[in-house]
């Protein structure tokens, strides 16, 4: 019985390896592909304009809270207290104005970078879906994935990264030397299916 038993159980998994040795795995790297795309370059450079502009705004209203401080504190000594309460609550609202303004401008950055990379990203994950359907790739991984801690892909054969293909599928020629396991240059969201 016993014996039996262990016949069926190495059938099984003898069928189960059979069926994973099957499949083709491949990985992508988003970033990878990202900074190829011209499109990205635009996307890049278009935040970097605002960024300016949130920063130019952001400095304007530090020298102007400065300013009025450098006042207050010349002058406090020979304000009368109505004055001088007025100033130093003048001062703190300028300077709740301002921390609102560095995180109501870094949302508002995160939210445009995120509008303009859809796009990409809905292009990206369209070819790499073609690209897997035409190359019989069962599974594709985002090796960027989990950069924060670790990757999802810690070890795969170079023709797994199917990355080139991708950037051909969409119409760009990879630069020279793909590394097998590209380092990113900046995090992106992994596109949805």
């Amino acid at each position: 019985m016993k014996h039996k038993f262990f016949i069926a159980l190495f059938a099984i998994v003898a069928l189960a390896t059979s069926q994973v040795n099957a499949q083709k795995f491949g990985y992508i790297s988003l970033d990878y592909i990202l900074n190829q795309l011209p499109e990205a370059k635009q996307v890049e450079t278009e935040l970097k304009t605002t960024q300016t502009q949130y920063e130019n705004l952001l400095q304007a209203k530090v020298k102007d809270f400065q300013t009025k401080l450098a006042d207050y504190e010349k002058n406090a000594a020979t304000m009368n207290e109505v004055i001088r309460a007025d100033r130093e609550k003048e001062l703190q609202g300028l300077q709740s104005q301002i921390e609102e303004f560095r995180q109501s401008s870094a949302t508002s950055l995160q939210k445009k970078q995120a509008q303009l990379l859809q796009p990409l990203l809905k292009k990206i994950e369209d070819n790499m879906h073609a690209v897997a359907k035409e190359n019989a790739y069962l599974w594709v991984f985002n090796y960027d994935a989990g950069q924060g801690t670790s990757p999802i892909v810690l070890h795969a054969p170079d023709d797994a990264n199917i990355s080139d293909l991708v950037l051909k599928k969409m119409g760009v020629t990879p630069k020279p030397a793909t590394p097998a396991a590209p380092a990113p240059a900046a995090t992106t969201a992994a596109p949805k299916k």
